[in-house]
């Protein structure tokens, strides 16, 4: 699916977000291992594994660990054995968002104070608590990347209290990138055009956001987890040095209209 090469041959990747072989972490991953990196891949819970593992087992992942973001022990335990493992960490994946189902679909307006914290929690301090970690293993420099969406930037029908969750998660990838640029680590987001996930069908009126892509994008056509993941593989490598505190849409210009 991906073209073999080795640009990232060397470097080693943590990728926290995977829920099945159809999630935009997956394509990230598999970008990453065609490209010759290794991997480090996590799971939420028990259930979860039935799903990820499958794909640590295709892409011959190093490690397959247990980690939910809202359990330091587990965190800890992560980057503990990345340490004992490898001794670094070149690049990190964060690819999660979460909010209560009557929080997610209901008006900004009406959102609860727990949902709301719960959500930014998960979605946004998640990031800050996996960077803080990743800081001592990126002693040579790194990348951070995250995955947000057009919703942070423009009103996106039935997007609702995520929207303002995204645009945090953009705001924090932008002080991120400052803070710890002076260490060589770059961070980005990823925005691609809404793509058919298990985390996307949550969202009320999802065929509707689809069929806008598809009809409205220049392209006139969806996105792909492959695309991301190129676009993710790109960033990490030694191709996009230079970038970082960027949003990279892959929407197919969906954005611009």
């Amino acid at each position: 699916m991906f073209p073999e090469n080795d640009f990232l041959k060397g470097k080693v990747g943590l990728v926290v977000g995977i829920a099945n072989e159809h999630s935009i972490a997956a394509g990230c991953a598999a970008a990453f291992r065609a490209s010759g990196a290794r991997l480090c891949l996590t799971y939420q819970n028990e259930k979860a594994l039935h799903y990820v593992e499958p794909v640590a087992t295709s892409l011959d992942a190093d490690l397959l660990l247990p980690l939910d973001v809202t359990d330091s022990a587990q965190l800890d335990t992560v980057f503990t054995q990345i340490r004992q493992t490898w001794g670094k960490l070149d690049f990190l994946v964060h690819s999660i968002a979460f909010c209560p189902r009557d929080d997610l679909h209901g008006r900004v307006v009406d959102c609860s104070q727990d949902g709301f914290a719960l959500a930014m929690d998960v979605s946004v301090h998640s990031l800050i608590r996996l960077a803080k970690r990743a800081e001592p293993l990126m002693a040579d420099g790194g990348t951070i990347l995250t995955v947000s969406y057009h919703g942070a930037e423009k009103v996106v029908g039935n997007y609702n209290i995520m929207g303002p969750v995204k645009a945090a998660l953009e705001a924090t990838t932008r002080y991120l990138s400052v803070e710890l640029g002076e260490k060589n680590i770059r961070v980005n987001a990823l925005s691609p055009g809404p793509l058919e996930t298990r985390a996307a069908s949550g969202i009320d009126h999802f065929d509707e956001l689809i069929d806008d892509a598809r009809t409205r994008a220049p392209l006139h056509r969806l996105t792909t987890i492959e695309e991301v993941g190129a676009m993710a593989a790109c960033l990490v490598s030694d191709f996009a040095v230079s970038v970082s505190g960027n949003t990279a849409f892959i929407d197919g210009g969906h954005h611009v209209v």
